[in-house]
């Protein structure tokens, strides 16, 4: 998007959760007065009229969203960006006033906006994703629906069966783990391009226990697979999931699984099933460091002055970036004082952290001992 004359463009990450049970999905319809997905709130948060007020964008905002879950399946945490674009010589918004005023504005009791992060103008929240990761919940034990107490329906999948075969479903998911041609677990209508996936975790797991099943409820038992991939396929998660539950059943030996894998084919006996949607979250979308090594920044203390003393574990090669407007740029090299270990000094935070991997954008003096001509704005990173 190219910013609008006489405005200053800037970009946020946002963090958000949602329980998907009312929602056709997290991205915005278009055109449909029925139909509704998670992405229409949150823009609709930030069109209202008093959100407009506030925020003074000059362009509507769009928010684009880093993973795309189907409807019925939740979040513990998704993200997007977007961008506000506001008349030049206005500010830009802290993070803080920017989660604030979607939450006040958001429209569904079943959306929450978690942290919002100022990232760089060439930032992108579904390509920049280096780690995704999916948790499904199962219950077993429930012979009927009204066996499942109301607080966990729709948010597992309730298995009549009083047990399942833990071992040898984590024999099978060994199977799935690697770089492989996923195309057997993919459902029609996916836009990839390729089927190649790379699966670096597939786990199978008890849970603790749901704080919302009684004492007397203990026939009950939940677990909990999780796969973690940088992006999966249309479905993948749920059509894995229904194949591994298979392997519990004793419907498939644990390796078969590496023959479905292996035959590609989607259409395959045992590969047809998909898990339901209601017992699916996307668990984390997590980025990796947008250039140089990342610094682990943590904040320490406010003075009265509105200066932040913050502690960064950093390296030699640590370096401090700047384009001007934009917060990240290309490397102005080494502060040539840094040594190896722990440095503190103080900055005026312009953004906050994104977890877990940076980056870290600081506005430091420009009178940093050993650091002449430091630009203004910077990125320890």
């Amino acid at each position: 998007m190219v910013p609008a004359a006489g405005s200053m463009r800037t970009r946020y990450l946002v963090y958000f959760q949602y329980l998907g049970t009312e929602f056709n999905g997290v991205a915005a319809i278009r055109g449909s007065q029925r139909a509704i997905g998670v992405q229409n709130y949150l823009e609709v948060a930030l069109s209202s009229q008093e959100a407009a007020k506030r925020l003074k964008s000059v362009v509507p905002v769009k928010f684009t969203i880093s993973s795309r879950t189907d409807a019925g399946v939740h979040a513990l945490s998704n993200a997007a960006h977007l961008d506000i674009q506001r008349r030049s010589g206005q500010t830009p918004f802290s993070p803080d006033v920017l989660t604030e005023v979607l939450n006040a504005h958001l429209g569904h009791p079943a959306i929450r906006v978690l942290q919002a992060f100022r990232v760089p103008s060439d930032f992108h929240a579904r390509h920049a994703a280096t780690s995704r990761t999916y948790l499904y919940r199962l219950a077993t034990g429930c012979q009927r629906h009204d066996q499942l107490s109301v607080f966990e329906r729709n948010r597992c999948w309730a298995l009549r069966a009083s047990s399942l075969d833990i071992d040898a479903m984590q024999e099978a998911a060994q199977h799935l783990l690697g770089t492989h041609d996923f195309s057997a677990f993919q459902s029609a209508g996916s836009p990839a391009t390729s089927s190649v996936r790379t699966l670096r975790r597939a786990s199978v797991s008890p849970d603790l226990g749901s704080p919302f099943v009684l004492p007397q409820e203990n026939r009950l038992q939940f677990w909990n697979l999780e796969f973690e991939s940088q992006s999966f396929l249309y479905r993948q998660v749920r059509r894995m999931t229904a194949v591994l539950v298979a392997v519990g059943l004793g419907a498939l030996m644990p390796a078969q699984v590496k023959g479905i894998l292996e035959s590609r084919d989607p259409l395959g006996r045992h590969q047809t099933r998909v898990a339901p949607a209601h017992g699916l979250f996307l668990k984390s979308v997590q980025y990796g460091s947008l250039g140089g090594n990342p610094a682990c920044v943590q904040r320490e203390s406010q003075d009265p002055g509105g200066f932040t003393a913050w502690k960064a574990q950093i390296t030699p090669e640590t370096q401090l970036r700047s384009d001007g407007h934009d917060i990240l740029g290309p490397a102005i090299g080494p502060c040539p004082q840094r040594r190896a270990g722990t440095c503190t000094w103080p900055s005026r935070v312009t953004a906050g952290l994104l977890p877990p991997m940076g980056p870290y954008l600081l506005e430091v003096p420009t009178h940093l001992p050993g650091c002449p001509g430091l630009p203004q704005v910077g990125c320890c990173g």
